[in-house]
């Protein structure tokens, strides 16, 4: 009985040395890291006071809140407690949380954003060869804006392949990239094809008494044979 006796005197010793936080600011600092509203119960045991001690407390706070005109609140709905906004400052957030997401894209976002859409994955370099242009900067825009996200990486040359996100296609009102509209009604016409080579083919050649000029180093074009990309796939730096 002694030996009982002894250890749970020291069980209790061990957890009244324990300092109890403070029952608001402890309040205060869950309520502040939780995602949904969080009930009472659930308060009192992450705090590790009486339910009706938290109740009053969360009161407290509550009407606090509301005397110092705080940008946010303290609300029980559904009997859960959570932070939230306050409605007078509705716009300031709308402000906030929208600051350029209802910005048109421009024409060479709309391009680079095209060339994803039907070449995914694809890396940054491979959408510069195909536009003739550096897109580091579009496609960090369109990164921002949620409309591209990053899809593994190619296997051959380790750059960041990029894909379109679910809210793409939320945005262009489709379910599946399978919805996307057929390319060919857009291509060029082949008469229109035959013509261009026509004009080339009957263009004047030079003689041999034109002096040839001297060959440069030959570095493939963006465009030429299966679009290579200029860098070897590697990512911009």
């Amino acid at each position: 009985m002694t030996d009982q006796a002894t250890e749970s005197t020291a069980g209790e010793q061990e957890t009244l040395d324990v300092p109890m936080a403070a029952l608001r600011p402890s309040l205060e600092a869950v309520l502040m890291v939780a995602d949904q509203p969080l009930q009472e119960v659930t308060l009192a045991t992450a705090v590790g006071y009486p339910v009706a001690d938290v109740t009053a407390a969360l009161r407290e706070l509550a009407a606090e809140y509301a005397e110092q005109e705080r940008g946010f609140e303290l609300r029980n709905i559904g009997g859960g407690w959570r932070y939230y906004t306050r409605d007078e400052y509705a716009a300031v957030i709308e402000g906030f949380v929208l600051d350029g997401q209802q910005a048109r894209l421009t024409q060479a976002a709309l391009e680079t954003l095209a060339v994803v859409a039907y070449k995914q994955p694809v890396s940054r370099a491979r959408v510069s060869a195909i536009r003739g242009v550096n897109v580091d900067g579009v496609m960090r825009t369109l990164f921002t804006r949620g409309l591209v996200e990053e899809a593994g990486h190619d296997h051959e040359t380790g750059a960041t392949l990029f894909r379109t996100t679910s809210y793409f296609l939320e945005r262009i009102g489709v379910t599946s990239l399978d919805e996307l509209p057929e390319l060919a009604p857009y291509l060029p016409d082949m008469d229109d094809l035959e013509d261009e080579l026509a004009e080339m083919v009957s263009a004047p050649v030079a003689t041999e008494s034109t002096p040839e000029p001297t060959p440069e180093p030959h570095h493939p074009s963006p465009h030429s044979g299966d679009g290579t990309e200029p860098d070897g796939g590697t990512e911009p730096t």
